[in-house]
């Protein structure tokens, strides 16, 4: 009986390491923005992310919205940016502007990813530059939402996100 006890204690233990190795650890949290890494079955997966600093509407019921540059090296994926307002997404592009840029989204369900490696490269050109960015999408019931980011301590986080990952 002890032995059992000892056995399942053990495996309890195992248990917890592995489910506490794919939580992501913070690696430097820089003004408004803060990178991280997990581990997973596919290698390390090393991100930047930052909350809005204003949501509109405030009457729209949904969950954390939240901005991403993510590094995946196992997957061969780099600088993959998306964006998530929440809830899921109509059946729209989701724009992003920052000054007179504008970039468009693709969207499946609550995320919304830009179209390719060039355009990932451009926006994050624009982030490191821009002091604000502004992310309109449209909710399933086709209700406008408006998140404002600030990019202040993105580059430090991105910068943080790509060494732990390269």
């Amino acid at each position: 009986m002890f032995i059992k006890k000892i056995v399942l204690i053990i495996i309890l233990f195992l248990f917890s390491l592995n489910a506490f190795a794919n939580t992501p650890r913070s690696t430097g949290k820089y003004k408004n923005w803060e990178s991280f890494v997990a581990e997973t079955e596919k290698g390390k997966i090393c991100f930047a992310q930052t909350l809005p600093t204003k949501r509109t509407p405030g009457a729209i019921q949904r969950e954390e919205s939240k901005l991403f540059v993510t590094f995946r090296p196992g997957e061969n994926i780099n600088d993959e940016v998306s964006v998530t307002s929440g809830y899921e997404y109509k059946n729209s592009t989701v724009s992003a502007s920052s000054g007179k840029k504008k970039f468009s989204f693709f969207s499946q369900k609550n995320f919304a990813w830009l179209l390719d490696d060039k355009e990932e490269k451009n926006f994050i050109k624009l982030m490191k530059k821009a002091t604000d960015l502004i992310i309109k999408a449209r909710t399933t019931k086709g209700e406008e939402t408006t998140d404002h980011y600030s990019m202040m301590g993105f580059t430090k986080a991105y910068n943080t996100a790509k060494k732990t990952c390269g």
